[in-house]
């Protein structure tokens, strides 16, 4: 059971009303008015829990679990407990993942204003809005309705907040539009300068940022990561990309819909990733790339040039996969026999 002291619990919800919500069918012991009244790990759960599997290395923990309730593949339903009921869905961890939303809703804000927010005149707060203690709101910023803008957080001049946008402590927001249902997670810098300089044999010259930071609707950008703006084109995430935290998002980076971008990622300015890329972490972009619609690149990778739709890169600099694992085996050859070598 998750912490009540920062979690609270919804329901019981009856088995039927968990399979209408995932879209999944019961099975197993199939006892649909048997109440739910949270959820758990296999090793965990209860007779009163919903639980899931999803990958077969946890097998033998779903065929001891106590769950009475338990979203799987059909694949795998053989091995479950006797009497448990099943929930057989083809994507068990995404059916979860709506099962855990029933079970623990985000909650609404708490609409009011803090005393020590300092908000211009000309802003413009939507309905149902909660904003906490020192939060700065500057002149013309919009912020649609039922938003909710935690501590210390700084909306700067003419930034524009869609509905249900939800704006973590210590974050700071410049020159950007913002969709509906954002998430901005503690300490996430968005439209400071791009890191924009022409060289000159004394010192690199600025030059002037005069792009913004366009965000999509449904996007998530985690701790402490940041967004510059564009240098005269736009920085811009798509609707429904997930960033992690600790990520660098450079100027004039187009960014499509549904990306998945891991924790310490780097992308170099003006690169710009099709829809429905995923990054490891740690990966590093040059710039000026385009990284085709669904390519997947490895952690600690190193993309130094165009990458085509649907392929997938490791290694630094970063190889298609195929070429990647041929290359490790040969260079593991190679230390083999200079080993057998030096034995002599």
């Amino acid at each position: 059971m998750a912490d009540p002291r920062f979690f609270s619990v919804a329901g019981p919800f009856s088995v039927a009303d968990v399979a209408a919500r995932i879209g999944a069918e019961i099975a197993g012991a199939g006892d649909a008015t048997r109440l739910m009244r949270d959820v758990a790990p296999l090793e965990t759960a209860s007779a009163d829990d919903l639980s899931f599997l999803d990958n077969p290395r946890y097998l033998e923990t779903f065929q001891k679990t106590k769950a009475g309730a338990i979203v799987v593949n059909r694949k795998l339903a053989e091995a479950a407990p006797p009497g448990a009921t099943l929930l057989l869905t083809e994507q068990p961890y995404r059916a979860y993942a709506f099962a855990a939303q029933m079970f623990y809703p985000e909650k609404p804000p708490v609409p009011g204003i803090a005393p020590s927010a300092v908000i211009d005149p000309s802003a413009m707060v939507g309905e149902g809005v909660g904003i906490g203690a020192h939060v700065v709101i500057g002149a013309r910023a919009v912020i649609g309705k039922r938003c909710e803008i935690a501590a210390n957080a700084v909306i700067g001049a003419s930034v524009v907040l869609g509905d249900d946008v939800r704006v973590g402590a210590n974050a700071s927001i410049s020159h950007a539009v913002i969709g509906s249902r954002v998430r901005i997670y503690p300490g996430v810098r968005i439209g400071q300068d791009g890191f924009g300089f022409a060289p000159d044999p004394h010192a690199p010259i600025k030059v002037p940022q005069l792009g913004r930071v366009l965000i999509g609707d449904d996007v998530e950008v985690g701790a402490n990561t940041t967004i510059d703006r564009g240098a005269g084109p736009d920085t811009v995430i798509g609707s429904g990309t997930m960033i992690d935290n600790l990520v660098q998002i450079a100027h004039n980076v187009h960014i499509g819909k549904g990306c998945i971008l891991v924790a310490q990622v780097g992308v170099s300015g003006s690169t710009r990733f099709e829809d429905y890329v995923v990054v490891g972490g740690q990966a590093g972009f040059t710039g000026h790339l385009t990284i085709g619609k669904g390519a997947r690149i490895g952690a600690q990778s190193g993309v130094l040039r165009d990458v085509d739709p649907g392929a997938i890169l490791l290694g630094s600099p970063a190889w298609p996969i195929r070429e990647y694992h041929y290359v490790m085996a040969f260079v593991r050859r190679l230390a083999a026999k200079k080993k057998v070598a030096d034995r002599g």
